[in-house]
């Protein structure tokens, strides 16, 4: 040991035994002193398991430890020796205040003693300079242990270096959550001390946004969103912004939701998209999105009027907060609540969408715009509204874009817009066709199939047909669709194609060519919807002694 670790083990065992000596002396308080002496019983095992511990010099938190043991014996001495007079000098009521001073004391040093034995801190060796990934190990278990002993001031202190380490790589974060810190920081959010509570929600929030992390979070349940909660109610503005995020990350479960939208969690996310700052905003909007996509929760957004703030965020806020707020809104009208939608509409949600499209700088925004247009524009009344207001040319555009998933929520926007011929005519002729049979060529099924349902929709107007005869690989691309290893992927939008151009004698043609009548033989004897009559519709007897069956 140390000499400094020695001096206070030893004063610990010297006022220890002299303190056990005079409780026996005691005139007043004896109830209270009888129950400082059970819990002075346990310190002599805790003093020997210290010092079992060949690290016990080297580690600053058995020293800090020891010293606040070797002065709370001090003091417990004192007042014992106060004790054995029928009338102690400072006066019973102070006496008894501390008694009970000390009783605390000795509790918390039994459970820091207990925590530092358990937490594995006192086996580390220190040899010197070593991997990196172990010293952040070695320097994370200590300081989850020094936030679970010693005071406030102390703690506080080891929050701060716990966050600086967290701040510092992924890696760290992922480090620290292994060696337990969650359980613990959760802990803290239960603090009467506000600095450490809301660096408690800081710690929580930089783990939230690891996604190897979130399970751990998941797994504190309901006590940690109702500590978030609590902060979003009442916290200051940053801490409010960081509570936002950990319950971003936590909202995407439906259990979660649920308890958010139960708890009143709605209306003080709505409260701080009104009047929280530019950060704060587009996260409380982020947590609203993720709870408006389960539908038993979409009437609590209605109770709380929160359509015109929405709104109000999609037209001013951030751009994260934009797209948070009409991804928001995008989920809300989701279903099948026609006068939920109007209600949207009603509060100018058309000319939100239309200036958000047009500033989108992002692909994901016009991602999420697309989805609320989609949505929109299953009810027909709005739309015929949409239309009105330009969004044609807008769905092309899109259409056009290099990602995937974009593409294939504008196509499903199309499918849902071509409700009319004259719409169906209007797409046409704005362009539609030619980027949804190229999206026949995509990796995705989802975007092939989102293509094809909206192609077999268009071409119902007779004049659509003509655009797409004179793509050079439309009907090669849509013949390959009906290959039956393609899986997943609905053939009856396939074969609608092409029956609607079977009729004309070059597209009969060029589909046998591509080896459409092998395709549909299979899918005929699989009874898919159509492939029978388009197979009949190609002319087996006439055309298969022209072409080579393939």
């Amino acid at each position: 040991m140390k000499q400094s670790e020695n001096h206070y083990h030893q004063l610990c065992n010297q006022f220890y035994s002299s303190l056990i000596s005079e409780i026996s002396n005691v005139q007043t308080f004896k109830g209270k002193w009888s129950l400082i002496k059970s819990k002075l019983q346990q310190l002599p095992a805790l003093l020997s398991d210290l010092s079992d511990f060949p690290t016990l010099s080297s580690n600053p938190l058995s020293t800090d430890l020891l010293k606040a043991l070797s002065q709370t014996l001090s003091d417990a001495l004192s007042v014992a020796l106060l004790c054995q007079c029928p009338n102690p000098p400072v006066g019973k009521l102070q006496t008894q205040s501390n008694l009970d001073s000390i009783t605390t004391r000795f509790d918390q040093h039994i459970r820091d003693a207990d925590v530092l034995i358990k937490s594995g801190v006192l086996r580390e060796t220190h040899l010197g300079p070593g991997p990196r990934r172990e010293a952040v190990r070695i320097e994370a278990r200590n300081l989850i242990t020094r936030l679970q002993i010693g005071n406030s001031e102390s703690k506080n202190s080891a929050m701060d270096s716990l966050l600086s380490l967290l701040h510092e790589d992924d890696k760290n974060v992922l480090i620290a959550v292994a060696q337990g810190a969650v359980p613990v920081i959760v802990k803290l959010l239960d603090s009467s001390c506000v600095e450490i509570k809301e660096k408690a929600v800081s710690a929580i929030a930089r783990a939230s946004v690891l996604e190897s992390s979130k399970h751990v979070l998941v797994a504190e349940g309901i006590l940690l969103l109702n500590h978030l909660l609590r902060v979003i109610e009442s916290g200051t503005g940053p801490a409010k912004e960081k509570a936002c995020v950990a319950l971003q990350a936590l909202s995407f479960s439906k259990e979660n939701a649920r308890a958010i939208g139960c708890r009143g969690g709605i209306s003080s996310l709505l409260e701080i998209c009104l009047a929280g700052t530019p950060g704060s905003q587009a996260v409380a909007a982020g947590v609203l999105r993720n709870l408006a996509g389960f539908p038993d929760i979409v009437p609590n957004f209605v109770e709380e009027n929160a359509i015109p703030v929405l709104i109000g965020v999609a037209a001013s806020g951030t751009q994260v907060a934009q797209e948070n707020a009409i991804g928001c809104l995008s989920n809300l009208v989701s279903g099948e609540d026609e006068s939920l939608k109007m209600m949207v509409v009603r509060e100018g949600c058309i000319e939100c969408l239309k200036n958000f499209w047009d500033g989108a700088s992002w692909t994901r925004n016009h991602e999420v715009a697309a989805a609320l247009f989609r949505n929109l524009a299953s009810c027909k009344s709005i739309a015929e509204r949409l239309i009105i207001a330009g969004f044609i040319p807008r769905l092309v555009g899109v259409l056009n874009c290099g990602v995937s998933t974009v593409r294939t929520t504008a196509a499903r926007a199309v499918y849902e817009m071509a409700f009319t011929m004259k719409t169906r005519k209007e797409m046409g002729e704005a362009g539609c066709i030619a980027p949804l049979v190229r999206m026949f060529e995509a990796k995705a099924v989802e975007e092939k199939e989102a293509a094809a349902k909206a192609v077999s929709l268009l071409l119902s107007y007779i004049g659509n047909r003509k655009i797409f005869r004179k793509e050079e690989r439309g009907i090669e691309t849509v013949v390959q669709l009906l290959d039956p290893s393609i899986q997943n992927l609905d053939k009856k939008h396939v074969i609608a194609i092409l029956l609607t151009v079977s009729q004309c004698k070059k597209c009969k043609k060029r589909m046998v060519a591509s080896g459409a009548c092998r395709y549909l033989e299979k899918l005929a004897e699989m009874e898919t919807e159509g492939a029978k009559r388009l197979l009949e519709n190609l002319g087996r007897g006439k055309l298969w002694g022209v072409f080579t069956r393939t």
